[in-house]
């Protein structure tokens, strides 16, 4: 009954994409039991499109708890900071004290009201169907493959819109557009052009992009990509697209390798003509043998308490989420799993709403897959050296300062790549074992908040 319907709904325009496109395979190419063509890849993404959104279609409510601070890329919403301990066990977990009910709906900037602005401001980068096939391929969605090339798109879009527009900005779709907002939606559509679902020199960072430059690194279209292939490949449409449009000359992506940042190298090929090129820095780790490692656990809700921080690539395994912020152990993220149809980002005045999520997650700590990717925005050379100096301690487990095993997660290192005879050791600790009892509730686009 589905294959009928498909044929019927499109039978011309499969055939005509067939005909067009001599590298798809004519085998997808069937006919049903009415003598109808139909194209057997095609139907199993609008079937596997169709499940995705029923699974994580469910509008649940997220409970949030007003006892509890919350955290967002570096800004706490709260009643009062009061300044964390040196020493303290639970790092960033326990700076503040959420505000009341009372405030929360009397003060926007620093309440519950300005926490969901400013989530609802990152830019969300979903799985889409019926773009323009990959090259080679008889895809023409990412659904059930790329999710991970999704949170990468993501990762780089909120270092984007810093860069261009700034922590502070926010997304308001309901408020009429005075002069500077005009300007700001220019640059915000901007960048979502740059991430638009074509084979197309104005969108560089498209997944056609990432996927064609993959292929030089021995992945395809359909594969699994991990978090630190993504890093590589951000970097290289990073750096290719500064080529072909001067936006991106301001911009620096610069890739950890075994953990470790050469500061030299960072100082160097950031610095152009005595001028600083705003650094993207990407640092995969692996936090853990076939576990994420608990003894990580406040270090990285640390991390996402820096102003800096631009996020991280990970999730569960197979499952690749962007986590965004947390409160207490629960992490809060944006899922690429929910398939929407393709916007045509070059129409004018195209709808931005599907490029913005009203629902924040919250996955706890103890599921998350050891292996991501770290990300950081600095947009001055001043604040890659105030980077250094605050990572510094943050990195290592509480407890653990001093030891001669400190087991921190990444380290900086004082000079060049080049010059290290051997990369840096960084010892890995055992594996704590932890309960893994529960499974979160999977979902998508619902508009519910709700405080405890």
């Amino acid at each position: 009954m589905n294959t009928q319907l498909a044929s019927r709904d499109r039978p011309s325009f499969l055939y005509r994409n067939e005909i067009s496109n001599p590298s798809a395979s004519t085998s997808n190419i069937k006919l049903d039991d009415y003598g109808n063509l139909f194209d057997e890849g095609k139907v199993k993404t609008r079937l596997l499109s169709m499940w995705n959104n029923v699974k994580y279609g469910m509008k649940l409510k997220t409970n949030f708890s007003k006892e509890s601070p919350v955290w967002l890329l570096g800004k706490c919403y709260h009643k009062k900071v009061d300044s964390p301990c040196s020493d303290s066990t639970e790092l960033g977990t326990d700076v503040v004290a959420f505000q009341s009910q009372t405030d929360i709906t009397g003060n926007d900037e620093e309440g519950f009201e300005g926490f969901k602005a400013d989530f609802m401001s990152r830019l969300w980068l979903t799985y889409r169907r019926e773009f323009p096939t990959l090259n080679g391929s008889t895809y023409s969605s990412d659904c059930g493959w790329g999710c991970m090339l999704r949170s990468g798109q993501m990762l780089l879009a909120e270092a984007l819109v810093c860069h261009f527009l700034g922590r502070g900005w926010r997304w308001k779709p309901d408020q009429p557009l005075n002069a500077k907002q005009s300007y700001e939606n220019v640059s915000h559509r901007k960048i979502i052009k740059w991430f638009g679902d074509k084979p197309s020199i104005n969108s560089p960072l498209s997944i056609h992009s990432l996927v064609q430059l993959g292929e030089s690194m021995g992945k395809k279209a359909g594969d699994w990509y991990g978090p630190g292939f993504v890093a590589h490949l951000l970097r290289q449409a990073v750096s290719l697209a500064s080529k072909d449009n001067y936006d991106f000359d301001s911009l620096h992506v610069y890739v950890a390798q075994d953990c470790a940042i050469y500061i030299r190298d960072v100082l160097e090929q950031c610095s152009s003509k005595n001028k600083w090129k705003s650094l993207i820095l990407l640092i995969p780790v692996r936090l853990g043998a076939e576990k994420f490692n608990p003894i990580y656990a406040p270090c990285l809700t640390a991390l996402l308490s820096l102003e800096q921080c631009i996020g991280i690539i990970g999730g569960r395994p197979k499952h690749s989420l962007y986590f965004i912020g947390y409160q207490d152990d629960k992490l809060i993220h944006l899922d690429p799993h929910y398939c929407q149809e393709m916007v045509d980002v070059w129409a004018a005045d195209f709808p931005l709403t599907s490029f913005h999520c009203r629902s924040p997650r919250k996955m706890h700590l103890s599921k998350m897959d050891p292996s991501c990717c770290i990300g950081f925005y600095c947009n001055t050379r001043e604040d890659f050296i105030n980077l250094i100096e605050i990572v510094q301690t943050v990195v290592i487990p509480p407890g653990r300062s001093g030891r001669n095993n400190e087991y921190p997660m990444f380290i900086f290192c004082d000079g060049y790549q080049r010059d290290a005879q051997l990369p840096p050791i960084r010892p890995l600790p055992p594996d704590v074992e932890y309960s893994l009892d529960g499974q979160d509730t999977e979902y998508v686009e619902g508009e519910e908040f709700e405080i405890l």
